[in-house]
């Protein structure tokens, strides 16, 4: 009898693997199917060459409006479709995952930062030449390919996988999680973005989480503020997902991946594999062992009398950065560096950030 009901056991328990991992790759199916994607080649020869098997996601948020009600585009104070027409960069950060995938750095990349748009033809055809600009301008005149060839070009690093949210997405994603746990020191005010935190610890849904992470008028420090904030964001949803099973669980992440349906886009090259292997291998990544820096930075007020108001990198360290990264080599971090200190190393940040107790 006993080892009749143990046969019955090891059926059972073979048959709700089966459906587990059917469902699975269901939801997987389901989501790479229904993302848009895009060739980030777009018939280049000429990109960057691997020298590891370290991988390099670009995150890009853009301030797309489709899939927002009104009543939430009101709450933000974002316009609507009609009025905001197009789509615009509104962050972005390169993250490299180590070979070992025990490890990960994220790295800001202001949206001001000057850059030298390759040459690319237009919505109509017409070839522009290479010409200086910031380097949104880069993903507003030819999108998710000009701007990938830019960031190459200027950094020399192959850019694995691209993955762009709208806001619809990631205030979905924000609330897929159940939302996410934010400490403020001070009351946070932002008129622009209609964001009102007082002193303290909150859960923030997705639209406020939308609200926290696009504000530039905190604290006088305009985008750098915004990125230091973003950074410690993602940290703070890291923490959730791993902390939940989401990253661990297939099922759990299927559910996760499928919240954001038609509110993404990624690069023609990621795979379903590929994102069951990448939270496979992640799951032994450690909330320590994800590292946050910006660019080194040497003018927070470049202009060049044509092109004001940029961001210039680092002539010196911002090339050193790139060349760490294309050979997987461990980031030297001083807690000294500053955006405009050129004589000392990188400054990184875990993603633990400081709690309000």
């Amino acid at each position: 009898m006993n080892r009749q009901r143990a046969r019955k056991s090891i059926t059972w328990l073979s048959i709700s693997i089966l459906i587990i991992a059917g469902l699975s790759w269901l939801s997987f199916s389901v989501f790479s199917i229904a993302v848009d994607q895009i060739d980030l080649s777009a018939g280049r020869t000429d990109r960057p060459n691997r020298t590891s098997s370290a991988i390099n996601y670009l995150i890009v948020g853009s301030d797309a409006r489709e899939g927002l009600t009104i009543e939430q585009m009101q709450k933000l104070r974002v316009g609507t479709v009609a009025t905001a027409a197009g789509k615009r960069s509104d962050s972005m950060m390169l993250i490299h995952i180590s070979k070992t995938r025990d490890s990960a750095y994220v790295i800001s990349i202001p949206r001001d930062t000057y850059a030298l748009i390759p040459e690319h033809k237009n919505s109509k055809g017409v070839t522009i030449p290479q010409a200086p600009q910031k380097i949104n301008a880069a993903y507003n005149f030819g999108g998710a390919p000009l701007l990938v060839q830019t960031l190459e070009e200027m950094t020399n690093l192959k850019i694995d996988h691209y993955l762009e949210i709208n806001f619809a997405g990631f205030a979905n994603m924000i609330d897929a999680l159940g939302g996410i746990q934010i400490c403020t020191k001070k009351a946070l005010s932002d008129s622009k973005s209609h964001l009102e935190l007082p002193a303290g610890t909150h859960i923030l849904d997705g639209i406020t989480a939308l609200a926290y992470v696009r504000s530039r008028e905190l604290d006088g420090t305009g985008d750098l503020g915004r990125m230091k904030r973003q950074q410690a964001f993602f940290g703070a949803v890291f923490r959730k997902a791993t902390s939940i099973g989401v990253l661990t669980n297939p099922v759990k992440l299927g559910s996760f991946l499928n919240s954001v349906l038609g509110s993404i886009t990624t690069d023609s090259q990621l795979q379903t594999n590929d994102l069951i292997d990448l939270a496979t291998k992640m799951k032994n990544l450690a909330a320590g062992n994800v590292q946050t820096l910006t660019v080194p930075l040497s003018d927070l007020n470049y202009s060049d009398g044509v092109i004001t108001s940029a961001v210039m990198w680092d002539s010196e360290l911002a090339p050193q950065l790139w060349q760490i990264l294309k050979d997987d080599l461990p980031i030297t971090s001083t807690d000294t560096a500053t955006a405009t200190n050129s004589a000392n190393k990188f400054k990184t940040q875990s993603i633990d950030i400081e709690s309000c107790s």
